[in-house]
């Protein structure tokens, strides 16, 4: 397999987020068997840089044997060009090396983190709560392979280097393997001792950043309840824990580091006496005793190395494994094929959702019908299902039984990058994300200007975008945290009428807005029936019902009654003073207001809050 796809100018295209043609290689598994061929180039290049990292030893041979015995400056000459030559391409072939790795490095990271993240926010979507630090993960991949993975390819080496050794004389190969073993005891002694502490203070660290986050997220309620002391103890006991551990790891790893150093110098020392006894001796000459002091510092080099690299790898080896068990999980969704652009049509049957595997349905049995250019309303009091059904119509869960169809497709089947621009979302709790306000409109892509105002409009809020201090291209912080509530509403409403969807669920558009708002909200509405989408709206407030067509009664997660406005509305108000208990004259106060939220929708008359 060519190692084509790793130069820099491809990494450079890999970093758009992959289509469907693309992830099918986005996966651990598809990923390491592209990544063989680099590999095994990597190390033919680990073969000749290990080869020519002899030049030293046998320019110092040549020197010491032939050119001081026979004072032959040519000879000199001659063997010095050779070795500069080779150390020349010593040095180019160990930068290849190191390139190509660290190019391997940012191609799989590039690879890996749009699939990641898409499994990430399915795990969210799943109540799994899987955190950033998985992206970290990646990051810490990309470290070890660039960074951290040449001395493996070094370590085969060892044993041709001691061999060497045992050929200038055994006595040097016995000293230079007990040095060896001992070094690699002493690496793997470190990481025993280390890894416990290093992995306990991990996972505190990671609290400690989760109570921060928690507190930076909320910091509203935070500083007006003045939570902010019981959540700095919280922070400071997790963060002590971290510290206390890391200090720990740290002083056991500096012991045995300290070691290490001392071994080595006196693996030098004694490499140095035991080739000095032998010249004495005449048993080898001292041209060879200068070259195995420098082959055994060679062949220690690995192991040194991995103590000190040792820990990197280790974190790299954890990383890879919780990387490889987040993809092992499969998706909630299948691949599926490109359908057409839907004319709709929603068709709601025989729902049924709970969340979990226990507990109560919080949907049980809801079925009706929306069309094109139709605005259908969702009402019922709290706990009714109103906002579970909300996420189902617009396909983020599967429902436990019946189908949710657009068209008469499977909506939570349908591929999101194909169905999500036929669908305009607006949830309950409003979420910008950081950028300007034309990037938000737009859903994070390329903004085209005529449709970011043309949904700007649509949504009434073009005027106000203007006002502020560079119009669309204002800055709206992190979470929409530099507007007001209800200029973050407009937004997100213009967000949900971009690019001419199809279908449009609204989860309380008006929570927000003052009566202006609501004026505009409407003829939003009216608009959206004008171009032929199926509006379903989810409200209370008689201000949100007047452009509806049909409305859907929701209490206990069921079906209370489902037809024309009207007629449900003069239902809801006959059963709600039925059921005053006993008979009695004077319904209760929820009855009455739930009666004159109804007279009030279909009198016109100002708008009130339907009692709960």
């Amino acid at each position: 397999m060519s190692p084509a796809p790793f130069t820099e100018e491809a990494v450079r295209h890999t970093g758009s987020a992959p289509g469907p043609a693309a992830t099918s290689v986005a996966n651990p598994g598809a990923i390491v068997a592209h990544c063989r061929a680099p590999l095994l180039w990597v190390a033919g290049f680990s073969l000749l840089v290990n080869l020519l990292m002899l030049t030293s030893s046998l320019y110092m041979m040549q020197v010491y044997d032939r050119v001081l015995p026979s004072g032959s400056l040519p000879t000199l000459l001659f063997l010095s060009l050779i070795a500069a030559e080779a150390l020349a391409l010593l040095g180019a072939l160990d930068y290849v090396r190191t390139r190509t790795l660290s190019v391997l490095g940012d191609w799989m990271e590039r690879r890996l983190g749009p699939p990641m993240l898409e499994r990430m926010v399915d795990g969210a979507l799943l109540g799994q709560g899987q955190r950033a630090e998985i992206l970290r993960d990646l990051g810490t991949v990309r470290g070890v392979l660039g960074n951290g993975l040449a001395f493996l390819f070094d370590a085969p080496w060892v044993p041709i280097y001691l061999a060497l050794l045992y050929v200038l004389h055994p006595v040097l190969g016995h000293v230079a393997t007990a040095s060896a073993l001992l070094l690699f005891g002493l690496a793997l002694a470190n990481d025993r001792v280390t890894r416990a502490n290093l992995g306990e203070a991990a996972a505190a660290s990671t609290r400690a950043r989760g109570t921060a986050e928690t507190a930076m997220r909320n910091a509203e309620a935070v500083d007006a309840m003045h939570l902010l002391p019981g959540l700095t103890r919280r922070w400071e006991r997790d963060h002590a824990r971290a510290l206390d551990l890391q200090d720990r790891a740290h002083r056991r790893g500096a012991a045995l580091l300290n070691m290490t150093k001392f071994l080595r110098q006196m693996v030098q020392v004694a490499m140095l006496g035991a080739g000095a006894w032998l010249v004495v001796r005449h048993e080898m000459g001292a041209g060879s005793m200068m070259a195995a002091s420098l082959v055994v510092g060679r062949a220690l080099a690995p192991v040194e190395q991995a103590i000190g690299g040792w820990r990197q790898v280790s974190a790299g080896r954890d990383a890879w494994r919780r990387l490889t068990t987040v993809f092992a999980r499969p998706m909630r969704r299948s691949a599926g094929l490109p359908l057409p652009a839907p004319a709709g049509r929603l068709t709601v049957q025989a729902v049924a959702f709970r969340i979990g595997d226990r507990g109560r349905l919080l949907l049980n049995n809801v079925s009706f019908e929306a069309r094109p250019g139709e605005a259908l309303a969702i009402v019922g009091p709290s706990a009714a299902g109103k906002s579970t059904l909300a996420r189902l119509l617009v396909g983020l869960h599967p429902p436990l039984g019946g189908a949710v169809r657009l068209d008469g497709a499977d909506l939570f089947q349908w591929r999101r990058d194909d169905v999500g621009r036929h669908i305009g979302y607006l949830p309950q709790d409003v979420e910008l994300f950081s950028g300007t306000v034309a990037e938000n409109i737009a859903r994070l892509g390329d903004p085209d200007p005529e449709a970011v105002m043309e949904a700007a409009r649509l949504a009434d809020c073009h005027a106000m975008i203007l006002r502020l201090p560079n119009g669309y291209d204002t800055e709206v912080g992190d979470g929409g945290a530099f507007l007001s509530g209800g200029q973050r509403q407009r937004i997100a409403l213009a967000r949900a009428l971009y690019g001419t969807p199809k279908l449009v669920v609204l989860d309380e558009p008006n929570a927000s807005l003052d009566a202006e708002g609501e004026q505009a909200l409407n003829r939003a509405i009216a608009a959206l029936k004008e171009q032929g989408a199926c509006v379903i709206v989810i409200g209370h407030r008689p201000g949100t019902l007047a452009q509806v067509d049909r409305m859907v009664a929701l209490r206990d997660g069921r079906v209370e009654a489902f037809g024309p406005r009207a007629e449900v509305l003069e239902m809801l108000k006959r059963r709600s003073l039925q059921s005053v208990p006993g008979g009695a004259a004077a319904p209760s106060r929820a009855i009455q207001a739930g009666a004159i939220q109804a007279s009030a929708i279909q009198t016109g008359a100002p708008p009130l809050q339907m009692a709960e």
